[in-house]
């Protein structure tokens, strides 16, 4: 029996079925040259030319801690001298230039500051301010390139560095001078320096390669241009130029009120002490509830403990109160304003961005002592108006933080930012 006719209407299309018939041939359509195939997976070599993602931050591990560690050691060195600037305040007025007012005294260290009389000018100001700032700037970029999510977290740690330099240094120094001298006190301080500097500079490294680019001014400017980064550096701005004034008043202030000198000597070191855990505990709180929140309201109650405890402090408790109230408040203003720089730009120009918003602020930081100086000379040496010009200060750099805050997300209150 014949077996049944086809037709050929009745076969599928040939698009649909491929038949192999050897190795080297197919019937069926050929490909279409217009589609591209997709393409070769990138091999280890060509992965590593390419230098790691930006994007993808280690957010710990042992690399990442150990550039904190550095950071550490260098802001130590750094802000943590810069941080015992009222025993110099203090040891200035009595010794080498008790001829002079506070607020001609105060220019040293808040010129510290700003690069951050001759020759401690030179040396402690001038020197001491652009070694601060060649140290700073460069370990906030290498770590804003290990982390993203723990990002305040790991800056807090950093900078808790300056809060344990305060600590430590203001009493060291205090201590060594009676016993070997002014001059060999400094050069103890060099020493120290010199080895934790030696762990920094074979700690710290960016996890991203250097890009090299022309210097250009105009990168140092644009970040101006952003409404919220503008208001930032505002607010960075007032709360710097009464921020630094307890740190070089406090002491010559209790002393003013009937507070001993041996006692007085300490208040640096207890508001030092304080901001350690005022950098690291709010960093961490950052990162959950945004560092532009925790900055608020830190900011916000450190002024506010500046003109309800401090204004009318007139005896030991609450100064010391003061002192471990206010450090913990002003711990943050360090460690999490990086954060917040790192909020508004990419992070390859953290670096760039942050040393804009610290040149701006550290004009604050210039000009806010020898204007309290001013203020306690024209007050007969009353200090009454030095503190409401400090806690004032404070109020309006908190209310530009706000305005910063409500330039990005808006007047929502519930969002991490």
């Amino acid at each position: 029996m014949a077996p049944p006719q086809r037709n050929s209407n009745d076969w599928p299309e040939s698009s649909d079925v491929y038949v192999e018939t050897t190795q080297d041939s197919k019937i069926g359509p050929e490909p279409d040259p217009q589609i591209e195939s997709p393409p070769e997976p990138e091999t280890r070599l060509e992965k590593g030319l390419k230098g790691p993602n930006p994007n993808d931050y280690p957010d710990g591990g042992f690399e990442a801690w150990l550039v904190v560690a550095g950071g550490f050691c260098a802001v130590f060195c750094s802000f943590g001298w810069i941080n015992c600037i009222g025993v110099f305040q203090n040891y200035y007025e009595k010794n080498q230039l008790k001829d002079y007012s506070s607020s001609t005294v105060a220019w040293i260290p808040s010129t510290q500051s700003f690069m951050l009389f001759f020759p401690i000018l030179l040396a402690q100001s001038v020197c001491s301010g652009l070694g601060c700032c060649f140290l700073f700037y460069p370990i906030i970029a290498a770590c804003g390139t290990w982390f993203s999510r723990h990002r305040a977290l790991a800056f807090g740690i950093m900078v808790a560095g300056s809060s344990i330099g305060g600590v430590v240094l203001p009493i060291m120094v205090q201590h060594l001078i009676p016993k070997i001298g002014f001059g060999w006190t400094m050069r103890a301080v060099a020493f120290l320096f010199l080895g934790l500097l030696v762990i920094a500079n074979f700690t710290v490294k960016s996890r991203l390669p250097p890009a090299r680019r022309p210097f250009r001014f105009f990168d140092l400017v644009s970040p101006f241009t952003e409404k919220p980064f503008l208001l930032l550096a505002l607010a960075s701005f007032f709360i710097y130029i009464g921020g630094f004034l307890p740190f070089t008043f406090i002491i010559v202030q209790a002393e003013a009120v009937g507070m001993s000198a041996n006692l007085a000597s300490y208040l640096v070191s207890i508001v030092n002490a304080a901001s350690t855990f005022g950098r690291i505990l709010p960093a961490h709180v950052g990162d959950t509830f945004g560092v532009f929140n925790v900055m608020i309201v830190l900011s916000a109650f450190g002024a506010i403990m500046t003109l309800a405890l401090w204004l009318p402090a007139a005896a030991d408790a609450p100064l010391i109160v003061y002192a471990i109230m206010y450090g913990f408040a002003s711990g943050c203003t360090l460690s999490i304003i990086p954060a917040m720089v790192a909020r508004l730009g990419k992070i390859d120009q953290l670096g760039a961005r942050s040393g804009a918003l610290y040149a701006f602020s550290s004009v604050g930081a210039l000009v806010g002592s020898p204007i309290g100086g001013a203020i306690q000379s024209a007050q007969h040496g009353a200090y009454s108006g030095l503190i409401v010009f400090a806690g004032v200060g404070m109020v309006i750099g908190t209310f530009l933080a706000i305005l910063s805050r409500t330039a990005v997300v808006g007047s929502k209150f519930k969002v991490k930012i």
